[in-house]
């Protein structure tokens, strides 16, 4: 952790929200005027897409039929955790893209599904935003989680995770509903060893939870709505949150512990800005009060 050059790390599984954080603090960044460097978790995979169906497929035949993308062989943790110790102690760091779609082969270059060359993190910056899969990760030697001064974690429930994940792949990428489930499957053993993990070490967890029938995500028609959901908010320390104004400001919201409170779900974007925006300012103040 660096009172010089703070880290603030969003935390998630595949479909769980977190580009749709990641906007919440792009506009608190752009109305607080913070300058911060973006990093993505896709741009620390292994292999770009065309070599990680290869290994898969090498994996497979000899007999691993549970290689994802969610562990260490697949993942440059080495090099993730290098960036955020570089930049907890300079403010800089290597970094590279990986390229989605073909929107951003125009922005940065090169084919979808590939990675763009490394590069130095722009300077000065005020502090380095991680959005991905292993922001808080934790696994042998490998300690991601100490260098993030802000941990935060955006999981749905697990039937609510799978719903999306379906629907998704369905509807954007052309896969069967059996397809979807075979990657589910396979996908289990990392998720359970190297993602449920991760939220034990952030800050904050926002856990949606559908609030209608989803016993079987695998013939659900539809994905349920914000309003059709409730997102719980768990404060990893609640010393220092106060409860009774979120409460104030937050329409149906309620505590379930000490540590925790209930929004419905169409409100997640103003629990996001009245939380999290106190907290980005400290990171930076204390910054710039040690400049």
């Amino acid at each position: 952790m660096s009172i010089h050059h703070p880290i603030i790390s969003v935390t998630g599984s595949s479909g769980a929200g977190t580009t749709s954080v990641r906007r919440i603090f792009e506009q608190i960044f752009r109305r607080e005027d913070v300058a911060a460097a973006y990093i993505e978790g896709d741009a620390y995979h292994r292999y770009d897409r065309a070599e990680m169906k290869r290994v898969m497929a090498e994996e497979a035949g000899r007999g691993n039929h549970h290689y994802s993308h969610f562990g260490p062989d697949s993942n440059l943790f080495e090099e993730l955790e290098e960036t955020f110790r570089s930049y907890a102690q300079t403010g800089t760091g290597q970094f590279r893209h990986y390229v989605h779609d073909d929107k951003e082969a125009e922005e940065y270059g090169g084919a979808p599904g590939t990675f763009t060359a490394w590069e130095p993190i722009p300077t000065p910056t005020d502090l380095l935003f991680y959005e991905g899969l292993h922001g808080a990760v934790v696994s042998g030697n490998i300690d991601v989680a100490r260098y993030a001064d802000l941990k935060i974690g955006v999981v749905p429930v697990i039937n609510l995770e799978w719903i999306q994940k379906i629907h998704r792949d369905r509807s954007h990428r052309g896969y069967s509903t059996e397809a979807v489930t075979d990657t589910i499957l396979r996908r289990m053993p990392d998720y359970v060893n190297y993602i449920c993990p991760q939220f034990t070490h952030t800050d904050i967890n926002f856990q949606r939870v559908p609030t209608v029938d989803t016993s079987n995500p695998f013939i659900a028609r539809w994905i349920p709505t914000a309003d059709e959901s409730i997102v719980v908010i768990r404060f990893k320390s609640p010393r220092g949150i106060d409860f009774p104004y979120l409460l104030s400001m937050i329409q149906g919201s309620w505590m379930s512990r000490a540590n925790s409170i209930v929004i419905p779900g169409g409100k997640l974007d103003i629990a996001m800005q009245l939380i999290l925006t106190p907290m980005i300012l400290h990171l930076v103040e204390k910054k710039r009060r040690a400049a």
